[in-house]
């Protein structure tokens, strides 16, 4: 074989049908064409490619980041107004009002459809970008929500919420001892007779009367209501609305991690739970709470057995220490915005004050369960509550500003992220929105911290009133977890099918036994609703977020203290129970830093920008009660109280009641009269379903 020279390439002579010379020959064509097809075409050269892939990018990333500008100020724009038409509604219940809040609804949830239709639109190119901060806010609006249900759904899911939260709202109850009179309403007349009264028979009436003018009245409009929440889920892509509602918290193990956190606080539980039912065995006799049986639910204070803190007047342990002053509620919302700025944080807008309702008005039913109100404007923050000068609300109203405070420190974010980092499951809410001004309230509840702002008249530093005050705070505190934790726990089983309809009130009361070791005052069946009796049912506001909240406030006390120096583990004068972090601008200024981020991160980066951790812990609340938990179980061992709950008792039945109530709300047959009617509506509803 010989070669020769040609045109700069070298070509094999010999064999033309040699197989190897010819492979041989094709490999050299091909090289001398990309050869002098690079040199040919300079643009198709790698470096040349990387830079036009460059660009490319960058204009990928313009124009998101122009779509989603554009997209947030529409958004903000049809946000305030919607929210608006609401406001109206909530504060003054009219019909007039309620059909502008439907007509509102509509349209915004037009807009979200139109906007979900548009993000859409970028499936397959927003997850290419390189700004973490874009690819966010595509992920939270790839998911419409209850807007993607068909015009017809829709308009009747929302109104069966109002319908649902207008029973509620405006459900009135006849008096004990003159069963003519049947005005009065939960807040503040019925709170008012929990909260004082010690008649056993008028609390037992109060209990179950709320429940036939509220629960009982709802039951049909939430089997239609689940029917939509279900269709609406499927329609965005989840089983069903309880797998929507934790898909924001964006944890594969959320409901494991949530069952491990109530083991840890199992045991703290029950020891406060013996110690209260002896404390109100001795007040009201064996007869009625037995030595190892769940306790009576109406004795707790609270329509819902959610806060014992009313009945601390019955447990305290060491009666005739210290006891608070009273307040206006105009003053008790002053204070809390003090607190704010102590910490270098945002006072409240003049909007604020003259848009608010902090008392009851006279004269109109509006929706009286305490909420903050974010107009989606960056100016327009308001707060509705129907305040009562107590402690209770006093920290409540801190609650509410807590609300407030996160709006006026994320509002430059997109509206998208204008919620808490962890976001729960609707705009403006979640574990951490509701832990804030709950953390600020540890601070406000501690006696040196009363003493300071002139209600409490003087402190002693002795274990006799550290105990006191720490089983104040547990009735509050601990006494709410197993509740937080099992109104989800019932819905999410109601959601996916396995709580069955014909069981929903006994599966209610499984749950309140099971995790409370409480039982109704009378037997309960599947006529009655109770589930339906507390506020966030009625108004579909989901609720593990308070239980998330009451684990992570004591993660970011403890955090917050140790930032301001109150609290050192190592320094038995500092304990966590102490620490008031009121004008430690240190403090502040941490906790502001996690306040601007909103959603914009996800939870545990934000968590640990404040706390060092990435995870919901427990631990800090054992921690934080410590004393009283050793306390309380000496004190147990003493008395020789059985710790735990059993009972043999029917508490639920799927057979006709064994007592019917024995009034009824505003004038005889109205209750009988407005079942039949709602029985009409669901035949007709799923008549058209």
């Amino acid at each position: 074989m010989r070669t020769r020279e040609a045109a700069g390439a070298t070509y094999i002579t010999g064999k033309q049908d040699d197989p190897a010379c010819q492979f041989l020959s094709v490999m050299l064509i091909l090289w001398f064409c990309f050869v002098y097809g690079v040199t040919a075409n300079p643009q198709e050269s790698p470096a040349h490619l990387a830079g036009q892939a460059r660009a490319e990018s960058e204009q990928l990333e313009e124009d998101a980041r122009n779509f989603l500008n554009e997209l947030d100020a529409r958004g903000s724009q049809e946000c305030t107004e919607a929210t608006m038409s609401n406001w109206k509604y909530a504060s003054d219940i009219t019909e007039e009002h309620r059909e502008e809040k439907a007509a509102a609804q509509l349209k915004y949830a037009a807009w979200e459809k139109e906007a979900w239709g548009r993000v859409r639109k970028w499936n397959g190119k927003w997850e290419t970008l390189s700004d973490p901060f874009l690819r966010r806010q595509f992920k939270f609006m790839s998911v419409l929500g209850t807007a993607a249900l068909p015009k017809q759904d829709l308009e009747k899911y929302n109104n069966l919420v109002t319908e649902m939260s207008t029973i509620y709202s405006t459900a009135k109850v006849c008096q004990y001892k003159d069963p003519k009179s049947c005005k009065l309403e939960l807040e503040p007349d019925l709170t008012r007779i929990l909260r004082t009264s010690r008649d056993y028979g008028e609390l037992e009436h109060v209990w179950k009367m709320w429940r036939y003018s509220s629960g009982r009245r709802i039951r049909d409009h939430y089997k239609l209501f689940v029917r939509l929440a279900n269709k609406a889920a499927k329609l965005n892509g989840f089983d069903n609305m309880g797998e929507m509602w934790v898909y924001p918290y964006e944890s594969e193990t959320f409901r494991a991690d949530l069952a491990e956190l109530w083991e840890q606080l199992k045991p703290l539980y029950q020891q406060l739970h013996a110690y209260v039912r002896r404390k109100l065995r001795e007040k009201y006799g064996e007869r009625r709470i037995s030595r190892r049986g769940p306790i009576p639910a109406h004795l707790m204070g609270n329509m819902w057995s959610q806060d014992w803190s009313e009945v601390n007047d019955l447990a305290v342990p060491f009666p005739g220490k210290a006891s608070i002053d009273g307040y206006t509620p105009r003053r008790m919302f002053e204070l809390s915005e003090e607190f704010f700025a102590s910490l270098n944080l945002t006072r409240m807008p003049s909007e604020f004050w003259e848009h608010s309702i902090i008392e009851k008005p006279q004269g109109r039913d509006l929706v009286c369960h305490a909420s903050a109100w974010d107009f989606c404007n960056g100016k327009d923050f308001r707060i509705k509550q129907c305040t009562d000068v107590t402690m209770s609300d006093l920290l409540t109203v801190h609650h509410e500003m807590g609300h407030i405070e996160y709006y006026l420190q994320y509002k430059h974010l997109p509206g998208v992220f204008r919620s808490g980092a962890n976001p729960g499951d609707v705009p403006h809410a979640g574990g951490f929105h509701e832990a804030v001004g709950d953390v600020l309230a540890l601070s406000v509840a501690t006696p040196k911290h009363l003493q300071k702002i002139g209600l409490l008249q003087e402190v002693h530093d002795d274990q006799e009133e550290d105990i006191n005050f720490l089983l104040k705070m547990a009735l509050e505190k601990i006494t709410f977890l197993p509740f937080g934790y099992l109104m989800d726990l019932w819905r999410w089983d109601v959601f996916s099918g396995k709580t069955h309809e014909d069981n929903w009130n006994c599966a209610w009361w499984d749950l309140r036994f099971k995790l409370q070791g409480i039982k109704p005052p009378v037997q309960r069946s599947e006529y009655d609703f109770d589930p339906g009796a507390k506020y966030h049912i009625p108004a579909n506001v989901p609720y593990i977020r308070y239980f998330v909240s009451f684990v992570v406030q004591f993660q970011f006390h403890k955090a917050l203290c140790m930032k301001a120096g109150e609290y050192d583990p190592l320094n038995p004068a500092k304990p966590l129970h102490k620490c008031d972090i009121y004008q430690s601008t240190d403090a502040g200024n941490l906790l502001g830093k996690m306040l601007q981020l909103g959603s914009s991160k996800e939870w545990p980066e934000a968590m640990e920008a404040l706390t060092g951790g990435r995870r919901m812990d427990a631990s800090v609340i054992r921690e934080y009660f410590k004393p009283l938990e050793n306390w309380l179980k000496k004190d147990n061992e003493r008395h020789g109280e059985f710790v735990g709950w059993e009972t043999d008792e029917v508490l639920c039945t799927s057979e006709l009641p064994r007592e019917e109530a024995k009034s009824e709300p505003s004038g005889g047959a109205a209750p009988a009269l407005g079942l039949m009617l709602v029985a009409a509506v669901t035949l007709l509803h799923s008549l058209s379903l």
